[in-house]
């Protein structure tokens, strides 16, 4: 046997145990064995190099990247209508049933009796993975591209991770040019461990499995995607020729033969096949070593779910049901505070650890000692705690318990021990002292968020040592930083030094709108820093602004008003803002700045899915044109324009008697 002879066995050798181990969960190979057998070909490889292909075991470590390429994606993808409870899941299938009309023959596909009014459609029922959507592209059986979801139509070319994963075959059993879609995930397990390696090395831990597998996937190293433990479920696949199945179970089955690691499907009968289902998903899924919050159903057929078609987001035959946002029980170990941006005490939960929604709790807001009286919070409580909108872990309500005992509230600040004081008219404790470490932290974090200047690579550990350090004491110091003060921080090496260089050199040409919220003006935010920028052409502008020129703005209330005329006659925030300007930040103003704006003064809300518009976009225009875009319709709305699939808003609209415009009427209405 000649060498690429036994390169080529020992490659199918090594493929057929890595799907046995890492798809099938069934190893026939202790490790070491299957280490010998690597080893023996990396040898081999190194010893003819020029036999050395891109689907071998060995190169399932890149390159490094300097950023991902933006790629179109050959086929969209869709995201998912979700239905929150039985009813509105009722509601789709009685749609679909609608729309696939027997008399035109689309039922007699499922075998059913198409004059029985009884016939159920049969739906394909799966996990909800909750990980990161991707696309991976195979020719001849080989693996050449995966992207991320992006925006449906534009992804990330993440092909060089994607090798590093061991469940994704780079080579199928068979020659066949396919597309798969899957969730790239982290088990529950390996993220715990993850977090725990984190915490040991002082750095950053991860809030829940999919930020974790987002964030690894994304690592410009692929060695650092490498070390960590991810995987895939394959939801989907789009293969060419006319030999493709002819239902989503039989696609998944096709899938498995081919090698790659299937979502598990269950073909039920009509939706309350579909219901049974998903209650029984509902009582096993906290003992999966993987995060789900729902189910998605789908008509198996694809010839009917290419007669249903799709909405301009959406697919028609599918939906995700989502499960209810969970709560649990623990103890209160105690009540802590921290210091917030504004000096402002915040009480925060400390909790015995529980696993909530897909990850470790060991912590919830209070929110403010009006909550702590509202609630009647001791020490030692048992505490209902669910996640806010599934993200932030709050405190519902509390029952005492034997070992219940009051705690005592703060007399001076946890940071810099300054006495807290009381603010007329205002409730709660605050931190006068301006050089507080901690307010100064949430400054500069708040400075580098997405909203504001969107600087990254700036985490809570780097802002952290720059403060502690004394190399930043407002924010305009960041800009005097140079490459070799990022080296003197703890784990920042050249590279990591230069990306934080080059961001904030980056962040210097910025829109006037984020600036102004990156200053941390109390009570200003993302909406009315856009309103300050349809009036006041330039910081110059608004600088100089009177009380009276403030509080005349709509939008802009007496108590912000007072607050931004007070900011910008504050001596020390007119020196930072002016060292800011002079290192090179220019704000420019993308709002049309007229004495006429068209739409000044109205007040639109927007509901659904706009074909022809992002949700963002939409905002962006409107708001040049002087209009403000709340986010809830109040009697105070002049126009709700509404989308595909729009939601409550629409109906409080119509009852509260507010306009409703189409997309096309809205168009019409900026057009003319």
């Amino acid at each position: 046997m000649d060498i690429q002879e036994k390169i080529e066995k020992l490659r199918k050798e090594i493929e057929l145990n890595s799907y046995l181990y890492y798809v099938e969960d069934n190893p026939k190979l202790e490790d070491y064995e299957y280490d010998k057998l690597f080893r023996e070909l990396e040898a081999l490889e190194a010893e003819r190099p020029d036999l050395i292909t891109p689907d071998s075991p060995t190169q399932r470590v890149g390159g490094v990247s300097e950023k991902f390429e933006a790629v179109a994606h050959k086929n969209r993808l869709y995201s998912l209508e979700n239905a929150n409870d039985e009813h509105e899941l009722q509601r789709w299938y009685d749609r679909i049933a609608k729309d696939l009309d027997p008399n035109v023959g689309q039922m007699s596909l499922f075998g059913g009796d198409t004059q029985n009014s009884e016939f159920k459609i049969p739906l394909a029922c799966e996990y909800k993975i909750d990980g990161l959507a991707i696309a991976l592209t195979y020719k001849e059986g080989r693996f050449v591209q995966g992207l991320t979801r992006g925006d449906g139509f534009i992804g990330e070319d993440i092909t060089n991770n994607i090798r590093t994963i061991k469940s994704i075959p780079l080579k199928l059993f068979e020659p066949v040019n396919v597309e798969v879609r899957g969730e790239i995930y982290m088990p529950v397990s390996s993220f715990e461990k993850l977090n725990k390696k984190q915490e040991e090395a002082g750095q950053k831990t991860f809030a829940n499995p999919r930020n974790a597998a987002a964030g690894s996937i994304r690592q410009l190293d692929p060695k650092i995607t490498a070390s960590r433990d991810l995987s895939i479920w394959i939801y989907g696949g789009i293969f060419e020729g006319k030999d493709a199945p002819k239902t989503h179970s039989e696609t998944m089955k096709r899938l498995k033969e081919l090698g790659f690691k299937t979502n598990k499907i269950t073909v039920v009968q009509g939706v309350e096949g579909a219901i049974k289902c998903i209650k029984k998903i509902d009582e096993k899924r906290k003992s999966l070593d993987f995060a789900t919050d729902g189910v998605v159903i789908k008509v198996d057929s694809i010839m009917s779910q290419n007669e249903l078609g799709f909405t301009s987001r959406v697919p028609k035959w599918a939906i995700a049901y989502k499960f209810p946002p969970e709560a649990v029980w623990t103890k209160l170990l105690r009540v802590d505070f921290q210091v917030g941006r504004t000096g402002v005490i915040t009480p925060v939960a400390i909790l015995e650890p529980v696993n909530l929604a897909g990850s470790v709790v060991g912590r919830a807001s209070l929110y403010n000692f009006d909550e702590i009286k509202r609630l009647d919070i001791m020490e030692g409580d048992r505490v209902l705690v669910k996640k806010a909108a599934e993200i932030i872990p709050k405190v519902l309500k509390a029952e005492k318990t034997d070992y219940s005992k009051p705690f005592k509230m703060p007399e001076n600040c946890p940071c810099c021990h300054t006495p807290l004081i009381e603010k007329e008219n205002e409730v709660g404790l605050w931190c006068p002292n301006p050089d507080c470490t901690d307010i100064l932290k949430g400054k500069i974090e708040y400075f580098v968020s997405k909203y504001a200047m969107d600087i990254e690579g700036f985490g809570e550990s780097i802002i952290a040592q720059l403060i502690d350090k004394k190399m930043v004491k407002t924010w305009a110091d960041l800009y005097k930083l140079t490459l070799f003060d990022f080296m003197q921080l703890d784990l920042i090496k050249e590279k990591s030094a230069t990306n934080l260089t080059n961001a904030l050199e980056a962040s210097k040409n910025c829109k006037m709108n984020k600036f102004i919220n990156a200053l941390g003006i109390k009570l200003v935010g993302k909406e009315s820093a856009d309103i300050l920028c349809q009036y006041f052409k330039t910081i110059d502008e608004l600088k100089t602004a009177t009380l009276e020129d403030l509080s005349a703005i709509a939008g802009i209330g007496d108590k912000m008003a007072k607050n931004i005329y007070e900011y910008f006659k504050n001596e020390e925030n007119l020196k930072t803002i002016e060292q800011g300007l002079s290192l090179g930040i220019k704000p420019e103003n993308t709002y049309t700045i007229s004495d006429n704006l068209k739409l000044k003064g109205k007040s639109f809300v927007i509901t659904g899915t706009l074909a022809e518009f992002s949700r963002d976009k939409a905002q962006e225009i409107l708001k040049s044109l002087g209009a403000k875009t709340p986010s809830a319709v109040s009697r105070n709305t002049d126009y709700v324009i509404a989308g595909e699939n729009p939601g409550s808003k629409l109906e409080k609209a119509k009852a509260l008697g507010v306009p409703v415009l189409t997309e096309e009427e809205f168009k019409n209405m900026l057009e003319n």
